[in-house]
This record gives structure tokens, C-alpha cells and sequence, in this order.
């Protein structure tokens, strides 16, 4: 049997960049998709938008109590084989997304995939001219590399891990990928495969937005860092020099 896919997508006063998230899901070329919605109560036409779609979806309605509650929820109701989390204001950057993942997964026989994307700012795409290593638990631990959009998981392996920590605002990613990495090697695609939209509304737009990500991202590594003192001092080590960076490039901006 081929993999069922569910995508799900977090709204909240969503109608700016909705229909071009929608445009890209329904353009895919794979046709095992369940496709669902998780709206934190909207008042603009997020759901006029949701219910004018012409092929079936489920929709949870005024869901709050943040980010990491919503896709919670959303995995709570999916059925599919694979979750994958495209959020209101990212793409899929061509029609043949899906079938890929699917194609890679089904071969490799890994519970889950990342790819890479592209950043949209003002319309335009920009390539990520960051060299993400070759996946290692170690090199996992040092920074976060693997991209929210671009990241599809086998559903029982998201149920075996709890799904997201709703404790975090920041880096409840980082933190799942940390727990399932510990005993389930991903596929490592190096192709762009989703579009992440950075404007004035997404999370990383400040620089005090940056610190306080970076922070909780901290926090979360040294959770799963071990107690060897020498490599607990390195990764104090890094998270200060990334932290001035970012301090030196707001006084420099």
C-alpha cells in the first residue's frame, strides 16, 4: 500500500498568504494526501478560504493555547502514515514534493525526512546558502539544521515521542527532533522542497525574537547533551558567540 501523507496546517487570521500555501498542496502530483486544518480562531476569511477547497479536509476549529497545542491537535485527529506540517504562510516549491518524500521514505524504510528550503521575502525566493553536515546525533546537538517545512515523520514515531512539548514556544521543533533522532536516523535530502516565508508576522522577525529562540534552543540541547562537563562547556561556548552575533549585528543594523 502506497503512504498516506497528512499535512496539516496551523491558521490563525491567515487570508494573506493562505491561498498560496493551499495552491501549492493541491498542485502535488501524489495523490495519498489527508489534508487537515487547525485554526486558533480566526476573524478574517481564513475559513471562507479553508471551506472553498474542492477536495475533502478536516478543519478543528477555535483550537488555542499556542503553536505547539495546534499541530498537536492536528496530529491527534491525522490518520496518515507520514505527518508533515506546512504552516499558513509556506509552500511546497514544486508539484512533485510529496511523491518524493514518499518515493525516499518507502526506500529507505526510515520513519522520517528532511529536506531543505528556500526563504520567500517580498515575493522573492532567496536559496539557503547554508551547508547543512551530514546528519549525526552530535552534529544535531550542536545546532538545529533541520527545517520545520522540509521535515515529514512517520505517525507512530510522532505518537512513541509525545508529539510537541507545549512548553516551548520556540524550540518545541528542535526538541522532538532531538528525542526521535536518538534511535531513528532520518533520510537527509539536500534539495529544496519547501518555500519558508519570513515577514514582519513570523516568529524570527527581531533580533529580541532571535535571543529569546536561541535561548529556549539552548535550554533544550543541554536537556539532551549528556553530563560530560567538556562538552557541556562547548556548547556554553557556541550558544555565547552565536548570542553576540546577534547582538552585534542589532547594533550594527
Amino acid at each position: 500500500m502506497p503512504l498516506t501523507i497528512s499535512v496539516i496546517t496551523c491558521t490563525w487570521n491567515s487570508e494573506t498568504y493562505l491561498g498560496e500555501s493551499i495552491a501549492s498542496l493541491l498542485a502535488q502530483d501524489y495523490p495519498h494526501i489527508e489534508y487537515i486544518f487547525v485554526d486558533g480562531g480566526s476573524t478574517d476569511r481564513t475559513l471562507e478560504q479553508i471551506r472553498a477547497l474542492p477536495r475533502p479536509y478536516q478543519l478543528l476549529e477555535n483550537v488555542r493555547g499556542g503553536v505547539s497545542r495546534a499541530m498537536n491537535e492536528g496530529l491527534r485527529i491525522a490518520t496518515g502514515d507520514v505527518i508533515a506540517y506546512l504552516h499558513s504562510d509556506d509552500y511546497y516549491l514544486r508539484p512533485d514534493v510529496l511523491s518524493t518524500v514518499a518515493r525516499e521514505m518507502e526506500q529507505s524504510g526510515r520513519k522520517w525526512l528532511f529536506g531543505r528550503t528556500m526563504t520567500c521575502i517580498d515575493g522573492t525566493l532567496h536559496a539557503d546558502d547554508y551547508v547543512a553536515p551530514r546528519f549525526s546525533y552530535a552534529s544535531l546537538l550542536k545546532g538545529n539544521y533541520v527545517p520545520h517545512p522540509a521535515t515529514f515523520v512517520r505517525r507512530e514515531l510522532m505518537m512513541q515521542a509525545g508529539g510537541f512539548d507545549t512548553s516551548l514556544k520556540y524550540a518545541m521543533d528542535y526538541d522532538l527532533w532531538l528525542k526521535i533522532a536518538r534511535t531513528n536516523p532520518p533520510v537527509q535530502l539536500d534539495e529544496a522542497l519547501t518555500a519558508f516565508r519570513e515577514h514582519e508576522g513570523s516568529l524570527s522577525s527581531s533580533s529580541r525574537t532571535r535571543l529569546a529562540a536561541m535561548a529556549e534552543d539552548f535550554r533544550v540541547r543541554l536537556k539532551y547533551a549528556g553530563y560530560n562537563p567538556v562538552e557541556r562547556l562547548a556548547h556554553y561556548a557556541r550558544y555565547f558567540v552565536r548570542r553576540q552575533r546577534v547582538i552585534n549585528a542589532k547594533g550594527h543594523a
